[in-house]
């Protein structure tokens, strides 16, 4: 069991069929959540804004992919605010914190007032990705884990338990890897994070565990090390 998490959530994952939040996803990660603070874990929170923008739209819009940028990073705090939302109405004490200052509603991000936090058993979530275009949440999240001093980061995937030699939604027969070095990942062009996240958590020695989010309470057993996933560290 690891003593401090960063969770890192896809915002596509929040959404349901009908609109851009399922209160039944929100809940649901919400009360596992809950749990994993109960067990003792510190957790951070880092949320990427897919159900409202992604980076591919500046072309389908024709907008500067700064502009577009800068809109996702805004959906985020959006997504951030719900996840506090969802988890204050469980009890737990959370704070949103963001890259892009915002004080009406949410915390300036200052890593030492984040670990802070952390240490007295609040929930922390990572709004509006590093504050900087061109960079992903994944990134952000391999950023702030290291400033924060993660153990790990939980990577929750929407569908897939792990890393894949190809895509498993196309080919059957794809073969799942129980571990893999971060060099590993480069040179084989494995769509787990973008190439800046992967060395970032390669330099700082951070572990990241790719599991199955939809898998009942799956972000419960990814924070005691039980879920069925994949490792990836700097050394295998």
């Amino acid at each position: 069991m690891y003593k401090r998490v960063l969770l890192k959530l896809s915002g596509e994952a929040l959404a349901s069929d009908s609109g851009i939040f399922s209160r039944e996803v929100l809940e649901d990660v919400a009360a596992q959540i809950k749990t994993v603070v109960e067990d003792g874990i510190e957790v951070a929170i880092v949320v990427g804004g897919g159900n409202f923008v992604r980076g591919r739209m500046a072309d389908e819009l024709g907008i500067d992919r700064t502009q577009v940028d800068s809109m996702g990073m805004l959906g985020t705090v959006i997504n951030a605010l719900a996840i506090q939302g969802a988890l204050e109405a469980q009890g737990v004490p959370t704070r949103v914190q963001t890259a892009i200052d915002m004080i009406k509603v949410a915390e300036p991000y200052i890593p030492r007032r984040a670990v802070r936090h952390l240490e007295k058993g609040r929930v922390v979530v990572f709004g509006a990705g590093t504050g900087s275009a061109f960079f992903s949440t994944d990134t952000t999240a391999a950023l702030r884990a290291s400033e924060i001093k993660a153990d790990v980061i939980l990577m929750a995937k929407n569908g897939v338990d792990g890393v894949y030699d190809s895509d498993p939604r196309l080919n059957p027969n794809a073969k799942r890897y129980e571990s893999l070095s971060y060099k590993d990942v480069l040179q084989q062009e494995l769509a787990v994070m973008d190439s800046t996240a992967t060395s970032m958590c390669m330099d700082n020695d951070i572990d990241l565990i790719v599991f199955n989010m939809n898998e009942k309470n799956n972000i419960i057993k990814a924070a005691r090390g039980e879920a069925t996933a994949t490792r990836v560290a700097r050394e295998v």
